[in-house]
């Protein structure tokens, strides 16, 4: 059993998406499946395999997402002096300010500024202070951080 850990916020858009899944997409798809059954027989209806296909992946999607809602661990925020899990770190290159908050891997978002506990970045982060320096080795080369402030 994984654990996730996410903010309250993206559990919140989690629970509205499995709502859209199963009240919404559900009911398209059964009357996807129920077209296709009419056209008569099933062995060569490209249109009924189609659609037991998105069956299967929409049945998937709400699994996972049931799953990820019961095994949520909610990330809170608060203010702390090492990087953690939640905090928003505002760390510098270059003379270049940028922001980064910590999150788990299944809301990390980096072009938004979200980046996993378990990416490169995320780890080099964690458990550092205001003033410490981190190296992240990227595609490109090191890439050096400092960071200003921990929020």
């Amino acid at each position: 059993m994984k654990n996730y850990y996410i903010t309250k916020e993206r559990l919140a858009e989690i629970k509205l998406e499995l709502e859209n899944l199963k009240k919404i997409q559900r009911l398209e798809i059964a009357e996807r499946l129920e077209r296709a059954k009419e056209m008569g027989d099933l062995s060569e209806n490209a249109e009924y395999s189609e659609a037991r296909e998105a069956h299967t992946k929409l049945e998937t999607k709400i699994a996972e997402s049931e799953d990820l809602i019961k095994n949520a661990t909610i990330i809170k925020r608060h203010q702390s002096q090492k990087v953690e899990l939640g905090s928003l770190v505002i760390a510098s290159h270059k003379n270049i300010n940028k922001k980064f908050t910590i999150v788990g891997s299944d809301e990390a978002d980096p072009l938004k500024g979200f980046i996993s506990n378990e990416s490169p970045m995320g780890k080099a982060f964690m458990n550092k202070s205001v003033g410490d320096v981190v190296e992240i080795t990227t595609p490109g080369g090191k890439v050096k951080y400092t960071i200003d402030n921990i929020e």
